[in-house]
């Protein structure tokens, strides 16, 4: 039985320090999913240097060109396989996007033995350079990655709402219950209501899709009613919460951005406050950490 390097894991270490994750990237055929090809920056040429020191592309010669080749591999050759290459080892969506976890991933990875430089971190110190002037250049996010989907027009929505609360306070009474027919606790109502404002939705419908986050969880496990589940969430996405760690999902917002550090990341939330995560009564931007949570992609029409 062989037992190459890239027959299993790579190593990992602590992941490397940097001022933040720069942006997703998408290749130019990733059009066909709604993603707008990435513009060229030095983030690229640190990945690449990254992935070439961890044995999946060539070395030298590179250019700041997110390319199909690079994001899903020029060929069978294990050195040429690039970032889908990586994600396939490290047991990630081999879809050659990079968004954060694969970023994190290449933060974290060490050169196996077998490949020159075995034990240091793929990433370095030239790597470190270009992704900070990246950070600098980007700061979380591209510019119009997604004009136009639904789902960036539902988070617009969902960011033109931040400030109402309910009316009188505690009564779940707001705008979002009354369009979708239901007094009730309404998270899960707000979030179809911006859904729905923004367009028509394969996912969401009045008084029917969704007022209970546990079906929207189940529904994205079985891949029912146009969701998804994902490890890699974008703009426009779907984030529900299990506060209690009990497969219960309690809340959902609306997954906004990365933040810089350790998994946090920036939401749009209906019915939240400081106070009652999920009964709050307020529309509000909120700051969250990975645990307990589930994202969720929803079908564009």
């Amino acid at each position: 039985m062989t037992d190459e390097w890239w027959t299993r894991a790579y190593p990992g270490g602590p992941m490397v320090k940097l001022l933040g994750f720069p942006r997703p990237l998408y290749p130019p055929d990733a059009a066909q999913y709604g993603k707008k090809s990435s513009s060229d920056g030095p983030d690229v040429l640190a990945y690449k240097r990254t992935v070439s020191r961890a044995g999946r592309w060539p070395w030298g010669g590179f250019d700041d060109s997110y390319s199909n080749n690079f994001a899903h591999g020029a060929s069978g050759n294990v050195k040429e396989t690039g970032i889908a290459g990586v994600q396939r080892q490290q047991k990630i969506d081999d879809t050659g996007w990079l968004g954060r976890v694969t970023f994190d991933t290449l933060r974290s990875i060490v050169i196996p033995r077998g490949l020159p430089h075995a034990g240091e971190h793929a990433m370095d110190a030239e790597a470190v350079r270009l992704l900070n002037e990246a950070w600098l250049l980007f700061g979380g996010s591209e510019p119009d990655v997604e004009t136009g989907t639904l789902r960036q027009k539902a988070l617009k929505v969902a960011a033109s709402q931040l400030g109402v609360e309910e009316s009188p306070p505690n009564s779940n009474i707001t705008k979002y219950t009354q369009w979708y027919g239901m007094t009730g606790p309404w998270c899960a109502m707000f979030v179809s209501w911006c859904y729905e404002t923004a367009g028509n939705s394969p996912s969401f419908r009045k008084g029917d899709a969704y007022a209970y986050v546990p079906y929207i969880v189940g529904d994205a496990r079985n891949l029912r009613n146009g969701l998804q589940t994902t490890s890699d969430p974008i703009a426009g996405d779907l984030v529900c919460f299990d506060w209690e760690r009990d497969t219960v999902h309690d809340h959902v917002g609306i997954f906004e951005r990365w933040l810089p550090g350790a998994g946090e990341f920036q939401t749009i939330e209906g019915n939240t406050s400081y106070a009652n995560q999920s009964n709050g009564g307020q529309v509000m931007r909120r700051v969250r950490s990975r645990g307990g949570t589930v994202f969720v992609r929803v079908a564009e029409p």
